[in-house]
């Protein structure tokens, strides 16, 4: 086995691929039951917040994305692209610190391998954000009349964001159990991270020494990547997008380590 693999092996839910596929699917089904759009409510919350930021940054302000053409379409799919990926992580950030404290019965169960619920949770994010892509997919299309080649390169902007996600899972799950006041905190931190972030604005914008800052933000990388390949029907900076992933994969690693250290202190914090 490739020792760099048997590293990474252990976080890998390859012996609960069934266990992790139930739990997403039934993670997915209860967000819903009851309602009565059910996962329609997951297409229409970044509609309606993608309304309500192009009404105010479009329509009253009069913004215009820089760099790009004066309409609403070109600043409504450049914010929309970038919402994509706020939410994926932002949804994440809302829910990590309470993964292990919501699930009580499970973490007394000895058998039962807790590290599984970090990808539940990327998986449901994961899901929500594949049906983001398609309506920006088709908005993009009736918009232009087309769909760049360079689309089909999207999973890996979505892959390389994976092993982000999964660090801050186990990092603030692991940490939510003893200090609560995690959980409180991730709504203030959420929503600073969206003009923290090139979501409203491209990196581009941003005078030199803050340009380089905003790099650093781990949803800078991904967001721009994304608007590249669909947007503007460029191939992004693979390079950059490699030392991504690859910074991704340590963090997860070292969170992931973490996370199994402290992991039989739960039962008592529960």
């Amino acid at each position: 086995m490739n020792p760099w693999f048997a590293r990474l092996h252990p976080m890998l839910p390859l012996a609960h691929r069934w266990l992790l596929a139930q739990f997403i699917r039934r993670d997915i089904l209860q967000r819903y039951q009851g309602s009565v759009l059910g996962v329609g409510w997951s297409l229409l919350y970044p509609l309606l917040i993608l309304g309500a930021y192009t009404f105010v940054f479009r329509g009253v302000f009069k913004a215009r994305w820089p760099g790009g053409a004066d309409s609403t379409s070109e600043f409504a799919l450049q914010v929309f692209a970038g919402l994509v990926i706020f939410n994926l992580f932002g949804e994440l950030l809302g829910r990590a610190p309470s993964l292990v404290l919501e699930q009580p019965n499970l973490v007394k169960r000895v058998v039962f391998p807790l590290e599984v619920l970090a990808w539940v949770a990327v998986g449901t994010a994961m899901f929500h954000a594949l049906l983001a892509l398609a309506v920006l997919s088709v908005a993009l299309w009736w918009a232009t009349g087309a769909l760049p080649v360079t689309a089909l390169l999207t999973p890996l902007v979505l892959a390389a964001c994976v092993p982000v996600l999964l660090g801050l899972a186990w990092l603030l799950s692991a940490l939510g159990v003893f200090i609560r006041d995690i959980g409180h905190a991730m709504g203030p931190a959420v929503s600073m991270l969206l003009f923290l972030s090139p979501v409203l604005y491209p990196a581009s914008a941003l005078p030199g020494a803050f340009a380089d800052l905003l790099w650093l933000n781990p949803l800078t990388v991904p967001i721009e990547s994304l608007r590249r390949l669909l947007l503007q029907g460029q191939v992004p900076d693979l390079r950059a997008l490699a030392v991504y992933a690859m910074a991704g994969l340590l963090f997860c690693w070292f969170s992931w380590r973490l996370f199994e250290r402290v992991k039989p202190a739960f039962a008592d914090e529960v």
